[in-house]
């Protein structure tokens, strides 16, 4: 984990193109992840959010182009190695049937043991400290399979915290949980990365709990950077209809600052924000694009 003294590395993506067979999902992509910071990207849906993450992650390998970490091409850096810096909680992850609660989490303690090291009491108190933090440590003998949804989320996002990576990369990580767990989930993830100075990188669709929680903000569609920046300078009605097709007032919450967006659907008007002195408009054309 990096100290206060010990610069958080640096993760980017170079001249990225990257996708399927006979399908590019992005295409010539350049950005770098502000390190010590929280950054959402958002985007519609197959705009290559996921796979973007992916290939950040090491899950996916480019079509062209290279990830970087501190300026070294990730294909260099042996995957151990880079597992102990990188994590990734993927959307839709996984787990052998009959494993217990504290056996995944456990897992995440693999990148920092040796072939032949065995299980140390700092492995044990890492682990205990996940599951306390997630609120799962009474799950710990419980198979994962039992569990709600919104129970095997958090016991996912354990183990990423077990990893105690330098970079924590997560797809959805509020996926099946209710408004006041997704709450939980953030703030817990925010104090990782105030208290030990974790970068946090996450895909979410909530766009205005995106805004609320982020440092940094990329907007991605087809596959391109469109804007990136500060919440307040990129969550604008303009990107808004450029990034998802849909017309929307943004108005500025008088409790932490962030952008609201506010959709017109064809039934429903936008409040007048006249009659809501609470709530102020923010610019609409001030985000930067590329």
């Amino acid at each position: 984990m990096t100290s206060a003294s010990v610069p958080a590395p640096r993760l980017a993506a170079r001249g990225l193109a990257a996708g399927y067979p006979g399908r590019r999902v992005i295409d010539d992509l350049d950005l770098e992840i502000a390190p010590g910071r929280i950054t959402m990207i958002i985007g519609a849906n197959a705009c290559g959010k996921s796979t973007l993450l992916g290939v950040l992650a090491r899950v996916r390998s480019p079509q062209e182009g290279r990830i970087e970490l501190d300026g070294a091409d990730v294909s260099t850096i042996s995957r151990r190695t880079f597992a102990q810096t990188v994590g990734l909680l993927p959307q839709h992850p996984s787990a052998p049937d009959g494993l217990t609660v504290a056996e995944l989490v456990s897992r995440g303690r693999h990148p920092h043991r040796g072939v032949f090291q065995r299980w140390s009491a700092a492995d044990t108190a890492r682990v205990g400290e996940a599951m306390a933090r997630t609120g799962v440590a009474d799950l710990a003998d419980r198979p994962v399979g039992d569990l709600s949804g919104g129970q095997r989320q958090r016991v996912w996002i354990a183990m990423a915290l077990a990893q105690e990576t330098d970079i924590l990369l997560l797809d959805e990580p509020t996926t099946f949980l209710d408004v006041a767990h997704q709450v939980e989930v953030l703030d817990l993830l925010t104090d990782l990365n105030r208290d030990r100075g974790t970068t946090i990188v996450m895909v979410l669709h909530d766009m205005n709990l995106a805004a609320r929680y982020a440092d940094h903000v990329f907007a991605l569609r087809d596959g391109r950077l469109v804007a990136d920046g500060p919440p307040h300078e990129v969550m604008t009605s303009a990107l808004i209809r450029d990034v998802f097709d849909l017309d929307a007032l943004v108005v500025t919450d008088p409790v932490s600052g962030a952008p609201i967006v506010l959709p017109r659907g064809r039934h429903h008007s936008a409040p007048d924000p006249a009659r809501s002195p609470e709530l102020t408009l923010t610019g609409s054309d001030d985000a930067r694009t590329r």
